[in-house]
């Protein structure tokens, strides 16, 4: 087959204005997905059943009655040990009952977990 001398195929190059380099590139949006330990995840889940039946127990309360209390595991892990302590001294200022045995539970139940990352929060 013959061809003719204006049927070859031909690279084109577009031209890029100053304007257009200044603008940053428009980033395709995509779906990231994030694997977290099944161990981890468990063992925090196992923690924070352990807190809401203590603080049935500590407040001598029924189900629906406790108190509005957030204990943020992920915040405690920032802290040293003492301001740990001082922060759940705080939150359970109103409990009248003995709280040491409740706080080294937690803290000891706390050792080795890790931050979560703010995505898998809430």
């Amino acid at each position: 087959m013959a061809r003719k001398p204006n049927s070859q195929p031909r690279v084109m190059f577009q031209t890029t204005t100053k304007e257009e380099e200044d603008e940053p590139p428009q980033r395709r949006l995509g779906k990231l997905t994030v694997k977290y330990n099944r161990k981890d995840l468990q063992r925090r889940l196992d923690i924070e059943e352990w807190i809401d039946g203590q603080l049935h127990l500590l407040f001598n309360c029924e189900e629906d009655n406790i108190p509005e209390l957030e204990i943020d595991i992920d915040e405690l892990l920032e802290l040293s040990d003492y301001e740990q302590r001082t922060k759940l001294h705080e939150l359970l200022q109103e409990c009248g009952k003995p709280k040491e045995d409740f706080i080294n539970g937690l803290l000891y139940r706390m050792k080795g977990l890790r931050k979560m990352s703010g995505s898998l929060r809430k």
